[in-house]
């Protein structure tokens, strides 16, 4: 499973450039389902026919990163960008990133700080300020490698490390991935519907197409959400605490969960022993709030991994966490038909 993850982590995937990730999913997916397909946003659903039912279970993990696109290439051969989903442009200087299909090795640059103003070095620099070195020596140069449209992603390649941690630029959303392609291998009562979906960075618009194709009776989302258990927040800030396993939605600004499906959630965590906690807080959305809303309406619940330093090119997630979100994803499967 560990080098799953690590492909699934690695490969480049922003939102509206899911290819290689989806390659991945597809290649894993395909001896496990009865049929995998691509819609038209590029989506891949692998559905699973049930023994005895027609009820139709839909689980949801999005396929696409954060990331940029190239916008403009200067006269001397740097690139100006675009952020795709939402990035805190504090932590992008001197951030290596890769572009395109050949995966152009490129550096994030502003103006040297000896160079800046004393009010300058007091604001915190926008990204619109900033530029891609890629070490080209003018526009020509740079155009026989980048063009405009083209994508970039984090460099930064999965890690094991310290206590049962990993890091990585995309654990939002691969080990909702991961858990969907795990849940894969069990067999249900009836149809299941794993959707991968794609622009989730952007406004769940791959969520929505498929919801609205499967119209589901049930819709489970596995997220990797905000751990903010760090120095400088208090504890009563926290929104889910690493290394105290899946967290459970109430809400969020997007959506509301199903009472029922959260107290089922709960007992199957309880009666199988595995640890979890309530997501505190209701910042932040994912695909439930368009399952939730799609077609005559869907019972949605959403299950998250908690992962520091989200959204950035050093996401950190405890094994154990994600371990757990895969048992109780799990045991949910086995018995959310009755409700």
């Amino acid at each position: 499973m560990s080098d799953l993850l690590k492909r699934l982590a690695d490969a480049r995937g922003v939102s509206g450039n899911e290819d290689q990730v989806r390659n991945i999913i597809i290649e894993e997916i395909t001896p496990l389902v009865d049929e995998v397909r691509i819609d038209r946003m590029g989506s891949v659903i692998g559905f699973k026919k049930g023994t005895k039912s027609d009820r139709k279970v839909m689980l949801s993990a999005h396929m696409d990163e954060v990331g940029f696109i190239i916008t403009k290439i200067d006269d001397n051969g740097m690139l100006k960008f675009a952020t795709v989903g939402s990035i805190d442009s504090r932590i992008l200087p001197s951030k290596k990133v890769r572009i395109g299909d050949d995966a152009i090795p490129g550096v994030l640059g502003i103006k040297a700080i000896h160079l800046q103003e004393p009010a300058e070095r007091k604001r915190a620099v926008k990204a619109k300020q900033m530029y891609i070195d890629i070490g080209a020596k003018n526009k020509d140069d740079a155009e026989k490698l980048v063009k405009l449209g083209d994508y970039a992603v984090f460099d930064s390649e999965l890690v094991y490390f310290g206590d049962n941690k990993v890091k990585g630029k995309a654990l939002d959303d691969r080990v909702g991935c991961l858990a969907l392609i795990e849940a894969l291998k069990g067999t249900y009562p009836y149809d299941l519907y794993a959707c991968f979906t794609v622009q989730e960075e952007v406004g769940l618009r791959g969520a929505k197409v498929a919801a609205y194709s499967i119209q589901p009776d049930i819709g489970l989302v596995i997220e990797g959400t905000t751990c903010s258990d760090v120095p400088g927040v208090e504890p009563h800030s926290h929104s889910t605490r690493m290394g105290e396993g899946p967290a459970i939605s109430i809400a969020d600004l997007a959506s509301y969960s199903n009472k029922k499906l959260v107290s089922f959630l709960i007992e199957c965590a309880k009666n199988a022993s595995i640890p979890f906690q309530i997501k505190e807080g209701i910042t932040g959305g994912n695909d439930a709030g368009e399952i939730q809303r799609s077609g005559g309406g869907v019972m949605t619940a959403v299950v998250s991994v908690p992962c520091r330093y989200i959204h950035s090119p050093s996401s950190v997630a405890d094994l154990n966490d994600l371990n757990n979100t895969i048992k109780l994803v799990q045991e949910f499967l086995k018995g959310c038909e009755a409700i």
